[in-house]
Order: structure tokens, then C-alpha cells, then sequence
């Protein structure tokens, strides 16, 4: 078939088998179709019915165009030598797959291209360049050979001829279209309208339009098999309808996206073209190294892989925001915090239990219970291994009794870091779980805060004053830490500000308070309580003799050879100078000695100083305390009761009056709170029901006041043990028998007048010892509580145990006869 002379422009098509160059050439224009007899015997004059046959990947080619070709495969080079040997024909056709390295001839389309090899060269990496010109659309009849090339008969697909207004129309169409698509696209140059306005031939048309549209394999495979003109014609007015509205579409959105683009992203935009110069020039921008620092620590710290997961997803979305967006500062915030904590970072435990047991004697006098209970942990974590969960104490007892300092030394027994965060006071939920991150200067909670200063995910921590949380409108902070102190449920400590889980399994929570009364009972039962009592005159000796004074005479300048203090003079402290459960302010008093013991020494009156009992006034002034509160003699109306406070037991008189009136009333003073003013009222009623058998008149009520009153009225004081004391008062105010002066007593009464047992018996007898009181009535109840006092206290008092207020009257009342139960002789 003869070709035109004149040349239009070839449009950059996609790789092939074998890379197509962007490049573009003119063609010679292709005369209009002959019919089908003539283009058969063009065939047999111009081409051979036999040809090598070149598979191409991922591009159709049309006749009409010349353009170039890289050449690699084996097969493909050979089948080139064959075409440049012989005839410089050939034929190309797509193959199905592009991945397909080693196509079969099911694997290659029947409809190609024969061209004509104008130009070759060979590359020194062995490909071959070559270009190329289309010709004519053939269909492959056969194969002859597969090996060393494809070797195909081939014969050329009929041109069907056809005219009239409408193919004419369809013509036109295809040509606006086109024009349209060039006008707006960006991908076809202006110069393609040129080739196409001056085609006449329909089939011509089609075959220049088609290679400009970047459309898939299949879709120019099938214009290019199609025969009749008319649906050549309509498949590419279809495709030209569907990629005009396509290009709209992108215009459109890549007009809204330029016009809310701001600020920021044109900022974005350019730190990305920065960033990419930097990388051309082998530089890395301060970003891209945030980036790369984060990624690395992520790996650093061995997060668990739901973590890292996560933490990723936040170092990807802080990549894609602009640099100054105020949610990167966020972000950043949140990154340090999840590669700052340890993950995986523990210290191990001392699992020397003999060691261990030197520690916490050399940090603590007595406190065998808790020292044991620490043992027992030790032990326990030795055969167990990581298995074993961590415990959660719970120490209760009054201020300055060591219950925080012991949790110092357990740290150091078990080589652990130790952290302590004080809860007093604490009245907002977040403070225990965290802010949410939408919150401005949020923070994770102080427990997650805690595990991150102390660098090890198994430390000591002490949640102190867990008995003084507050409950307001910001939420319930106790509750909030139901979850941490759960040994079941910590393993997943959620925290509102990380969102990711957190492992507390492997930290020992220990918490402190003075009572338990406040803790709520959801929490008290997910800790381990160990009561901590107040400290007898003789261990308060031994601590400072052993502790306070050698550390109060290192923290004042001194030292052990000129300063000393002997026991006498400490015990003067603790009877006249102090009065508490604990060594505090025994503490104080020592650290003031010292002071003025180094200001002696500083202004050279003294070299060497030994403080004395009767140096001690001289120190510190006149006593502040006088020392027992056991009554001279015996004494009518006045009762000692035995108390149980947060400073540790103390000796309470109990006193009453009976005054004239002329309706009866009774009157109670001294701040007493509710549950004591309901033992008084209980005691009177017992006394009363009592009247014949203590022999007083049965009407004194409605005509006498009675006042009871107990002293330090500016100290509030409540609690159900004083009910036995106020009726052993109150029937000595009206039987003007005596009340012994060596006894004390506690327990609460009932209307009836039985005896019911209280709590804090150890701090309560401990009290009436260091008061000089040797007997002590209690009810039975509490026997079993005299097991915990120390053996040279029990053996030096006498236990009077009573079940009804009748015998609580028999031993504390003298100079009468015995009080009679009904139904006695």
C-alpha cells in the first residue's frame, strides 16, 4: 500500500517489551484504503507472507507513526538480525502479561504491526536501540518457529472502506473531542492537532488519535483488531467522551485543591522540593532527621508490636503535616513521651534473702512484720521467677512510725529504683490516669509519670497518703486507681493521655495512710494491709540512739568524737518533749539540740559536748508534757479510758458531774463526735437500768443534770471504746464510790451493758504502760489481740478481760461492796 509523504508527530507512549523512547517523529501519510483484493496482492508484491515476529509489553503501536524501540530479550535481538538480514521487516504484537519474560505464542495477541526497520544501534550494555515505522495492521495466521525467535505467517487485516454523512459525522466528532482533550490536558502537546486535522481517512484518523490517549493495553487492542471503520470510529469517540469528562474531573479538583491551599501547604510544598534538593545533594534537612531519630528510638526502646504499630502510624502523621502546624508540637509531645518510658528496661531483683534481711535492719528498728512480709515477697520471686505478679501493700499506721522509709529500704533490698508520689489532697481523676491528648498542656498521669523518672519498669512505687484522696466534680481519683493496683488488671494499665496499654505488672505498688476508714472498700480489697503501730518508750530509744542521733549529729557539722547524747537525756525528750506514735518530732527535738550544740562548738565555748538529762531543759526550754497521766489516788466521778488516735494510743479521764435540775438532761462536752456521744447516752441508760442494784434512787434522772466531759476539749475525738470508761464515771459520780487510779479501761457498752471489742488494743495498752497504769480492763473479745503486744509490757501488766459492764464496775469501783448481777444473793 503506498504511503503519504508528508509527516506529523509521534506522542511518547509508554514502555513496551522492550522501552519505548519519549522521542516523537513524523510519518508518511497512508493514501485511502484500496479494497481487499488489492491489499492482497500489495501484500504478496511488497511484504513477505513469512516474518519475525518482536512480542512488545505494555504499549499497542498504530500504522502511520515512526518511533523507537529498546530491544533486550534474546529472542527479540535475534528476530532483529533475521528482519535486518533479510527484508527489514517485521512484526510486532502485545503480549497479553506484562510481567511475562518469556511470552508463548498463547501468551502474545493475534493482531499486530508489520513495520519497516529504518535505523539500529547497539548499546554497550547489550540492548539494542532501533526505530521503527509502522506500516500495516496484520493478523498472525501461524507460527512456523518459536526458537532461537518467533517465525509467523502473517497476512494483512482488511481495510473495509466506508463513506457517508455518517462517518463524516463520527469524524468530526472524534476530531473535537480530541481538540477539547488537547486543550485542556496537559499530557498531549498542541502540535497533535496538526497531524490530525489534515486526515481525511477515517481509519487513518484513528490510528494517529489513539497513540496520544494513555489508555490501557486492552482498550487499544481492541481498536486496533476492529475492522469496520464505523466501529473503530464509535469505540474512540466512546474513549474520547470518557477521558474528556476524566480530565474535567481532575480539573476541577486540582482547582478546589488550589484554591483552599494555604498558607501551610504552600509551605509544605516547599520544604518537600527542599527536602528534595537535600537529598540530590547528599544533605539530610533537620526533618527528615526528627523522622529518622524517632524511628530509630521506636526500635531503640522495644516497644510491644501493638505499640510500635502505633507509634508509627504517629511518626507517618507527623511526616505529612507541615512543619509549623500546631498539631505537630502535639505529636512530637506525645512521640517523646511513648520512647521515653521503658518498655522493656527492668533492674534485677537481689534475690539474696539473708542480704536483704541486713538492709532493712540496718535502715529500720523492729517492724518485724513488715520486714517479714518483704522476706516472703523475696522468696517467693526466687522460686516463682517473672511468673509472680507484683503485690500491693498497703502500710497503715500513725505519721512518723517509718512507714515511707521503709519503702526506701525495701528499693534497696531489692535493688529496684524507688519512687514516691504523694496523693494528698488529690481531687481530679487525671492526675492518676492522664489527660486526654485534645487537651492543651496534657499530660500522662503521675503513675505513668512516675514509672518514666524512675527508668526501670519494675521500681518501687509508693502512692502516700492514699487515705487523704478528695472526691469532687472532676471525677473520683481512688477509683482511678482501681485499675493500677489490680494485679489482674494492671498487666493493661490504660492511661488517658498514651492510649496504648502499659505493663505495671512487674512494679511493687506500695500505699500508706494513717486510717482505713477513708480508703473505699473497692480499693482497701485489692491491698494487702500491714498495720504499722506506735513505738514503745524503750524502741524509741533504740531508733534514736541507733538512727536520729548519729544522723541528726552528721547533718549539723558534728561528729560522734565531740557530741554525744546519753540515755537518760533521750528519754527525757520522749516523756516530757514528745508525745506520738512515732520518732518525728523526737527527731525534731534531737536536730535542735544539735544546733545549738554546733553553734557552741562554731564559736569555741566547747570542744566536746555530752548532753544530759539536766541539759536538756536548758535546751529546750520548759516541758511540754507531763509524763503519765495515771491519777494521783483514787478518785470519785473520774474515769481513765484508753484511747486509739492517728498519733498512736493515749490515756483519756473521763469525767462527770451531777448538778440540781429541775428536769433531768444530759449534758456532754469536750468535741466528742457522734458514735461518743451515743456511748454516753448507751452508758446512762445502762446505769440507770442498774439503779437498784447500785443502790441509788431509780428517778435521780428527772431531777439531776449529768455532765460528762473528757479533757483537751480542742481535739476532736469520736469512736465507740470509751462507752465502758463513761459508765464506770458516771456510776462512781452516783455511788460516790472511788474509781481505782491504776486502772484504765476500754471497750464499747450496749444498753444492756454487755462489753463489745475495739480495735488498736496493742496502742491502747502500750499507752497505759508508758502512763505508769499496770492493770488494764478489756473486753474478752480482745484476748487475742494481747498476742502482739511486746512480752516485757504483758509481763509487767495485769489483763483484766470482762464480757458485761457489771464486771467492768466490780474492778474498777473500790470501798463498797461489789456491785450484785440480778438474780445473785
Amino acid at each position: 500500500m503506498a504511503r503519504d509523504s508528508k509527516t506529523e508527530k509521534q506522542p511518547a507512549v509508554a514502555k513496551g517489551d522492550e522501552k519505548t523512547s519519549p522521542k516523537k517523529r513524523r510519518s508518511k501519510r497512508v493514501t485511502p484504503a484500496l479494497d481487499i483484493e488489492m491489499e492482497l496482492r500489495e501484500m504478496k508484491r511488497r511484504y513477505p507472507r513469512i516474518l519475525p515476529l518482536v512480542p512488545v509489553r505494555d504499549t499497542v503501536y498504530f500504522p502511520g507513526h515512526l518511533f523507537p524501540l529498546f530491544v533486550g530479550r534474546e529472542k527479540s535481538v535475534r528476530a532483529l538480525d533475521e528482519a535486518m538480514s533479510h527484508h527489514k521487516y517485521i512484526v510486532l504484537v502485545a503480549q497479553k502479561e506484562f510481567a511475562e519474560d518469556d511470552p508463548s505464542p498463547e501468551d502474545i495477541y493475534d493482531v499486530g504491526l508489520i513495520a519497516e526497520v529504518m535505523q539500529i544501534l547497539r548499546v554497550p550494555d547489550g540492548t539494542v536501540r532501533v526505530m521503527l515505522e509502522g506500516l500495516e495492521r496484520v493478523i498472525v495466521t501461524d507460527y512456523i518457529s518459536t526458537e532461537p525467535f518467533f517465525k509467523v505467517r502473517a497476512r494483512l487485516l482488511p481495510a473495509v472502506a466506508d463513506k457517508g454523512i455518517e462517518i463524516e459525522a463520527l469524524m468530526r466528532s472524534v476530531v473535537s473531542q480530541f481538540e477539547q482533550i488537547v486543550q485542556v490536558g496537559r499530557n498531549i502537546p498542541p502540535e497533535a492537532m496538526v497531524s490530525v486535522v489534515n486526515v481525511t481517512d477515517p481509519n487513518r484518523l484513528v490510528d494517529t488519535i489513539c497513540p496520544y490517549l494513555p489508555l490501557r493495553v486492552e482498550t487499544k487492542q481492541e481498536i486496533l483488531e476492529t475492522v469496520a471503520v464505523r466501529d473503530r470510529l464509535e469505540k474512540l469517540n466512546l474513549v474520547l467522551q470518557k477521558e474528556a469528562e476524566i480530565i474535567e474531573i481532575q480539573r476541577s479538583i486540582r482547582t478546589r485543591v488550589e484554591k483552599e491551599m494555604g498558607d501551610a501547604q504552600r509551605e509544605f510544598i516547599l520544604r518537600e522540593q527542599l527536602k528534595a534538593i537535600q537529598q540530590e545533594l547528599g544533605e539530610r534537612d533537620e526533618r527528615g532527621t526528627e523522622i529518622e531519630d524517632y524511628k530509630e528510638k521506636i526500635e531503640q526502646v522495644a516497644m510491644p508490636p501493638d505499640v510500635t504499630e502505633h507509634a508509627l502510624k504517629e511518626v507517618g502523621r507527623l511526616e505529612r503535616m507541615p512543619y509549623a502546624a500546631p498539631e505537630g508540637v502535639v505529636v512530637r509531645t506525645y512521640l517523646d513521651w511513648l520512647v521515653s518510658l521503658p518498655w522493656s528496661k527492668k533492674t534485677e531483683d537481689t534475690l539474696d534473702i539473708e542480704a536483704a534481711a541486713r538492709v532493712l535492719d540496718e535502715d529500720h528498728y523492729g517492724l518485724t512484720k513488715v520486714k517479714e512480709r518483704v522476706l516472703e515477697f523475696l522468696a517467693v520471686r526466687k522460686l516463682a521467677g517473672s511468673s509472680m505478679k507484683g503485690p500491693i501493700l498497703c502500710f497503715v499506721g500513725p505519721p512518723g512510725v517509718g512507714k515511707t522509709s521503709i519503702g526506701k529500704s525495701i528499693a534497696r533490698a531489692l535493688n529496684r529504683k524507688f519512687h514516691r508520689v504523694s496523693l494528698g489532697g488529690v481531687r481530679d481523676e487525671a492526675e492518676i490516669r492522664g489527660h486526654r491528648r485534645t487537651y492543651v498542656g496534657a499530660l500522662p498521669g503521675r503513675i505513668i509519670q512516675g514509672v518514666k523518672q524512675a527508668g526501670f519498669n519494675n521500681p518501687v512505687f509508693m502512692l502516700d497518703e492514699i487515705d487523704k484522696l478528695g472526691i469532687d466534680f472532676r471525677g473520683d481519683p481512688s477509683s482511678a486507681l482501681l485499675e493500677a493496683l489490680d494485679p489482674e488488671q494492671n498487666e493493661n494499665f490504660s492511661d488517658h493521655y498514651l492510649e496504648v496499654p502499659f505493663n505495671l505488672s512487674d512494679v511493687m505498688f506500695i500505699t500508706t495512710a494513717n486510717v482505713l476508714d477513708t480508703v473505699p472498700p473497692a480499693l482497701r480489697d485489692r491491698l494487702e494491709v500491714i498495720h504499722f503501730t506506735g513505738y514503745i518508750e524503750d524502741e524509741k530509744l533504740k531508733i534514736a540512739e541507733q538512727f536520729l542521733v548519729p544522723k541528726q549529729i552528721r547533718g549539723n557539722g558534728l561528729t560522734t568524737d565531740n557530741t554525744s547524747f546519753r540515755l537518760p537525756a533521750i528519754r527525757k525528750i520522749i516523756r516530757e518533749y514528745t508525745r506520738e506514735a512515732g520518732v518525728r518530732n523526737m527527731e525534731r527535738e534531737i536536730a535542735s539540740i544539735c544546733r545549738k550544740v554546733a553553734k557552741s562548738v562554731a564559736q569555741g565555748k566547747a570542744s566536746k559536748m555530752a548532753v544530759r538529762e539536766d541539759d536538756v531543759k536548758t535546751y529546750l526550754g520548759q516541758p511540754k508534757f507531763r509524763y503519765g497521766s495515771a491519777e494521783e489516788k483514787d478518785e470519785i466521778a473520774t474515769a481513765t479510758g484508753l484511747v486509739y488516735t492517728e498519733y498512736g494510743g493515749d490515756v483519756v479521764s473521763v469525767e462527770v458531774g451531777l448538778m440540781k435540775s429541775s428536769e433531768g438532761k444530759l449534758v456532754l462536752t469536750g468535741q466528742l463526735g457522734d458514735v461518743m456521744k451515743e456511748s454516753a447516752m448507751a452508758a446512762l441508760t445502762y446505769v440507770r437500768s442498774k439503779a437498784r442494784t447500785l443502790d441509788i434512787d431509780e428517778d435521780f434522772y428527772q431531777r439531776t443534770e449529768v455532765h460528762i466531759h473528757v479533757p483537751a476539749g480542742a481535739v476532736p475525738k469520736d469512736g465507740p471504746s470509751a462507752g465502758v470508761t463513761m459508765a464506770a464515771a458516771l456510776a462512781s459520780a452516783l455511788t460516790l464510790r472511788a474509781v481505782r487510779k491504776d486502772a484504765a479501761m476500754t471497750g464499747e457498752i450496749t444498753i444492756r451493758g454487755r462489753v463489745l471489742p475495739v480495735g488498736g488494743v496493742k496502742e491502747k495498752v502500750l499507752a497505759a504502760h508508758r502512763a505508769g497504769i499496770r492493770t488494764v480492763i478489756l473486753p474478752k473479745e480482745n484476748e487475742k489481740d494481747l498476742e502482739e503486744i511486746p512480752d516485757y509490757v504483758r509481763e509487767q501488766m495485769h489483763f483484766t478481760l470482762v464480757t458485761h459492764a457489771d464486771e467492768v464496775l466490780e474492778a474498777a469501783l473500790v470501798n463498797n461492796v461489789p456491785v450484785k448481777r440480778p438474780g445473785r444473793a
